[in-house]
C-alpha cells in the first residue's frame, strides 16, 4: 500500500486487525530513503511500517507514473496485493482514498 508522507492519517480499517483478519499484511511503499521514513513514520503514528524503494525498482517493474513535488520524484497511490512475493492485484488509481482500504479488504475476503 501507498501511504507515505501524507499529512492525512491512514484510515482506521486499514490497521493491522482488520487487515490481519483478512489475511494480509499492510506496509507502505516509498521512494524516499528510510531515515525519510521513519520520520513520516513517527509523525503519521503509521500501524504499519514503510519500506523503501530509494532505488526505483517497483516503479519499473509496476509501470507507475511518478509524480514531481517540490523536487522530489513521487509515487502516485496504488495498492499491490502480492502473495509469496508474486503481484496478484493493482489497484490504481487510489481514490478516494479514505474508504480505498475497505474496497481492498472486500476484494482480499472474496478471494
Amino acid at each position: 500500500m501507498r501511504a507515505v508522507a501524507r499529512r492525512n492519517r491512514v484510515p482506521s480499517e486499514t490497521t493491522p486487525p482488520s487487515s490481519t483478519r483478512a489475511g494480509a499484511a499492510v506496509a507502505g511503499l516509498s521512494t524516499q530513503d528510510t531515515e525519510y521514513q521513519r520520520e513520516a513514520a513517527t509523525r503519521l503514528q503509521l500501524p504499519f511500517p514503510l519500506l523503501s524503494d530509494s532505488g526505483w525498482r517497483s516503479r519499473v517493474r509496476s509501470s507507475c507514473r511518478p509524480s514531481l513535488l517540490a523536487g522530489q520524484v513521487l509515487l502516485k497511490r496504488l495498492t499491490l496485493v502480492a502473495r509469496e512475493g508474486v503481484v496478484e492485484h493493482v489497484f490504481y488509481p487510489v481514490f478516494p482514498p479514505d474508504t480505498h482500504a475497505s474496497l481492498v479488504l472486500e476484494w482480499l475476503r472474496d478471494r
